[in-house]
């Protein structure tokens, strides 16, 4: 009979368990929030699970509503070692947003307080890291580090954009985080670009 195909419906911790069980732990997950809006900061995590005590319910930040992020965002703080890292929407502009973000990365995992022995990153990319690890795409669906990753980057990114919108009214970032939604595109017609606006980015480079 031919083999069922498996499909994993959530993450877990087998990427992690390899490398730690040939002496490459800790293993460090790796994520970002905010590559395509057209405002605000692209915001990176690292994130270093303790294998004994991983949070119940981690997921990609995109499967779960902002409540349940916010209560896991609280548990990945208490129980892993992480570290975030804000790139903003300046330096996105004087280099790109991919350059951005690998740079992001890297300096999240140097930003950790315990140096990961492997890293595993969100995406195709591999950044210049200073352990061996992979890129492994869809990652925040597949890696428990991952995810845990997404969760801070998403939560931290979206807290930014709600404060924001105080500094700068009118455009809703509370509501679309930047993103190029009918009514932002409508608020920056009629208001002009704000200071943490990509200006890198279509339309508003034109």
């Amino acid at each position: 009979m031919p083999k069922k195909m498996i499909i994993q419906t959530a993450p877990d911790y087998t990427r992690e368990t390899f490398y730690r069980s040939r002496g490459f732990g800790p293993v460090a997950g790796v994520d970002e929030a905010g590559r395509g809006p057209l405002a605000g900061p692209v915001v990176v995590s690292a994130c270093i699970l303790d294998p004994d005590a991983i949070p119940e319910g981690l997921n990609d930040s995109k499967k779960l509503t902002s409540a349940r992020r916010a209560i896991l965002f609280d548990r990945i703080l208490a129980t892993s070692h992480s570290a975030v890292v804000i790139v903003s929407a300046r330096v996105i502009d004087e280099t790109n947003i991919r350059a951005a973000t690998l740079k992001g990365m890297v300096e999240a995992v140097h930003a950790l307080p315990v140096k990961p022995g492997a890293v595993l990153v969100d995406g195709r990319d591999w950044p210049a890291m200073p352990c061996r690890g992979e890129a492994v795409i869809k990652g925040d669906a597949l890696s428990l580090s991952i995810a845990a990753a997404s969760i801070l980057a998403k939560v931290t990114r979206d807290r930014l954009m709600h404060q924001a919108a105080e500094f700068w009214p009118g455009y809703g970032f509370d509501r679309h985080a930047g993103y190029g939604t009918a009514a932002h595109l409508a608020a920056i017609e009629q208001l002009g670009p704000s200071p943490i606006h990509r200006m890198s980015f279509a339309p508003l480079k034109s």
